[in-house]
């Protein structure tokens, strides 16, 4: 059975199910009680779980230290971070301790935290609101970070990453929230954590992309006459390096395509690996597509920025002509 569900609310049904499921589980952060989060993910779930549910402080490092504490000491929480640049303050909470704790106590602890946050740009938010910042937390040993694309993969890579038994950053695209009704497994779903999916099958061109950015890299194969295939990466870290190889080796051409701006961004890390697994099946350098080496911009200039489906069209066609 399955229900038509946004992405908003498919990640509110998984944390209703997880909490049913696990009692030590907890759910906290900036608003996510009373008024049920900025973007309404956790709406009534205080009343549901008036015990395990919590509105925090503005305090993005007590936030994220509180879940270390938490976890290793036999919790789950779940903990969101109101916009995904907001966790900076927050930062060193997570590199030194939530990731290290495993390898720090040799085993003997560790943190079994959820790190929910919308990213990315597409809503005409303020500044500091829309940035993707996935290349830096896949940089952290011990980190896992996930990124869904779709309703029903919120829901599976969530309930994955809350009974992970290590931290996971899970970045929830806000230009998803509310784009579109898919149908949503009930009861238990879990999708595979590091497993990535070819969500289109083709064979002159192969387009990674994640998160926000799939949707729109479908369009742009939709308009294309080329038969191109698409990967959805899903988790960032650890990436599913086997999953790219297997259809660049097929296709013999690739574009990456993310948000983030290009300098140091995921693309270089699957363009590198494309590099040591599949060069000699390359007919063409592989093709990037990002937003550039700026702040985000504010409301006028945020079309401009972020790639979209022409963008990433041009992108295919230059790979291919190549």
């Amino acid at each position: 059975m399955t229900n038509e569900l946004r992405l908003v609310e498919a990640i509110r049904q998984t944390l209703d199910e997880e909490m049913a499921r696990d009692e030590s589980m907890v759910v906290y952060g900036e608003d996510v009680g009373v008024n049920g989060g900025v973007f309404r993910a956790t709406q009534a779930l205080r009343d549901e779980y008036p015990d395990r549910v919590y509105d925090t402080p503005v305090a993005e490092a007590a936030i994220i230290g509180l879940g270390v504490g938490l976890g290793a000491y036999g919790m789950t929480p779940v903990a969101e971070i109101q916009f995904a640049s907001f966790a900076y303050q927050g930062f060193h909470q997570i590199q030194q301790h939530a990731a290290r704790m495993r390898s720090r106590t040799r085993g003997t602890l560790n943190v079994p935290m959820t790190v929910r946050m919308p990213y990315g740009g597409g809503i005409r938010a303020l500044e500091l609101h829309s940035e993707s910042f996935e290349a830096g937390y896949a940089h952290i040993p011990g980190l896992k970070v996930v990124i869904p694309s779709n309703p029903a993969d919120a829901k599976g890579l969530l309930a994955s990453a809350i009974r992970d038994p290590d931290p996971v950053m899970f970045l929830e695209p806000t230009r998803l929230y509310r784009a579109m009704r898919e149908s949503v497994p009930e009861g238990d779903h879990t999708v595979p954590l590091s497993e990535a999916a070819v969500v289109r099958e083709g064979e002159d061109a192969t387009a990674v992309a994640w998160g926000g950015m799939v949707p729109e890299t479908l369009s742009a194969v939709e308009a294309s006459d080329a038969s191109v295939e698409v990967v959805d990466l899903r988790t960032a870290s650890p990436m599913d390096s086997a999953t790219i190889v297997e259809s660049v080796r097929k296709t013999g051409r690739c574009v990456v395509v993310h948000e983030a701006p290009r300098t140091g961004g995921l693309a270089a890390e699957v363009v590198a690996r494309i590099n040591d697994d599949a060069l000699y099946h390359l007919e063409a350098p592989v093709e990037r597509v990002t937003g550039y080496d700026v702040p985000f911009p504010l409301f006028a200039r945020e079309d401009a920025y972020r790639p979209d489906s022409e963008r990433i069209r041009r992108g295919i066609e230059r790979v291919l002509s190549a």
